[in-house]
């Protein structure tokens, strides 16, 4: 009598040639090459190692000759508890501790016991007393893997190639970027950053793309929300060792679509990082903001353009930046996220309070003009403690209908709800701006 052991084990499928896909919305697209051999006429076709996540409605096919007639997806996975199901009302042999062994009909397993109908009666057994048990066969219906199953029609027997794709869900990537400050040039006011860039690829898919030609797409590709919940699943964390980036940036419709050169493995439950920036010296300024609440807002800008050190389109991650302290060890400053950004395009990174700016924002009076117009006179006082000269960038927001009425510095009006100043403050001193403003 053949035995079933209640243990899981995996087999290995072989590819011709897998391609893969991933876009930045939880979705990935694979592309599959198999060979699987035909009979003439009708046949039924086991397709394995598909991704846990599959979407079966997208799947598209291709092979000359052959024709899918009925599909399914066949996902109800081999477990013991399910086994144990399955073997209601029947025969089962169980192996306790102490070489004890119970032969019998299985009647309920719950609660951590199993249940047996034996030749000496009802007999209830702790599951943590079994060390094995052995099961005449797999249940009909009970898969190690998710599978589709084709009814396929072939005009002639024998082995073809056929080219399957599929959308998946659980599968996504996002940029992660990593600034390094370096020396500052205090005549023109910028500083130079080593700045380097990731694609990091986290694969919750339930399957592994090993040899895959990968690419990568950055844009919002709009899909229409009914999906299935993606269950959480603990991976590990694998990057890539490379000398030089490895992706080749182009134009697709209206993404950008990120080549990898050459192939490499998305293994299950792994977060793998790939490099596409080698460290690039980019000019960067520091800006001080001054928008409400107490201290001042840090900014780091740089435009993203050639002539500036990059001039590549930047896929929207996260962007961590560091400094060289005295010692040339790097201490963490802040990070931000950036969104998609094409070149040419200014690029402002957050990355705290300034501890030694203090702002202190207050309305020293209003008026009521009419039953429909008011004024207020504000007060904006701004405190340098440090020992240099700054330019701190003061923002205002209005809304409604407003009119700056008079204002002791200049400003600029960005939009209709929006005003700058541009303050200069020497060290260890501080600065009033005043203005009044009419609304109706």
């Amino acid at each position: 009598m053949r035995y079933v052991w209640i243990s899981m084990f995996l087999i290995s499928a072989s590819y011709a040639e897998i391609r893969l896909t991933v876009y930045n919305n939880n979705l990935g697209l694979v592309k599959d090459t198999r060979v699987f051999e035909f009979k003439r006429g009708m046949d039924t076709i086991k397709v394995r190692d598909v991704a846990k996540q599959i979407d079966p409605t997208s799947l598209a096919f291709k092979s000359p000759g052959i024709n899918i007639l009925e599909q399914n997806y066949e996902y109800d996975l081999v477990s013991s508890a399910k086994l144990f199901q399955k073997y209601l009302d029947k025969q089962i042999t169980v192996f306790q501790k102490g070489d004890e062994v119970r032969e019998g009909k299985l009647l309920c397993s719950d609660w951590g016991n199993i249940t047996l109908y034996t030749k000496q009666g009802i007999d209830i057994i702790r599951q943590e007393e079994i060390t094995r048990t052995e099961l005449p066969e797999l249940p009909e219906g009970l898969i190690t893997k998710p599978t589709l199953v084709w009814l396929v029609k072939s005009n002639k027997s024998g082995k073809r190639e056929c080219e399957i794709s599929y959308l998946t869900d659980g599968i996504n990537w996002h940029a992660d970027y990593v600034g390094v400050l370096k020396t500052q040039n205090s005549k023109l006011k910028t500083q130079n950053m080593d700045f380097s860039g990731w694609v990091t690829i986290d694969n919750k898919s339930g399957a592994t793309y090993k040899d895959a030609k990968l690419k990568v797409v950055a844009g919002a590709v709009h899909r229409v929300e009914e999906r299935r919940p993606v269950p959480w699943a603990k991976g590990e964390m694998a990057i890539a060792e490379v000398a030089r980036p490895r992706f080749v940036e182009r134009a697709f419709f209206e993404y950008h679509i990120y080549d990898l050169e050459g192939i490499t493995t998305v293994k299950d439950n792994q977060e793998k990082q790939i490099s596409f920036i080698n460290p690039a010296s980019v000019k960067t300024k520091k800006v001080y903001i001054y928008e409400g609440g107490k201290n001042a807002k840090v900014k780091l800008e740089f435009e993203n353009s050639k002539d500036d050190g990059l001039g590549i389109p930047l896929p929207m991650g996260k962007v961590r930046v560091y400094k060289e302290d005295i010692d040339k060890s790097l201490e963490f400053i802040g990070e931000d996220r950036i969104e998609h950004t094409p070149k040419d395009e200014m690029v402002r990174l957050y990355l705290g309070d300034a501890f030694d700016i203090i702002g202190e924002r207050k309305v020293v009076e209003r008026r009521k003009i009419t039953d429909r117009i008011s004024e207020q006179d504000i007060e904006i006082e701004l405190r340098n403690h440090k020992k240099e000269n700054i330019t701190v960038k003061v923002v205002q927001k209005f809304y409604g209908y407003w009119e700056i009425r008079k204002s002791s510095h200049k400003y600029e009006k960005k939009d209709a709800n929006t005003i700058e100043f541009n303050i200069g403050i020497k060290k260890d001193d501080k600065v009033k701006v005043i203005y009044t403003v009419r609304h109706w």
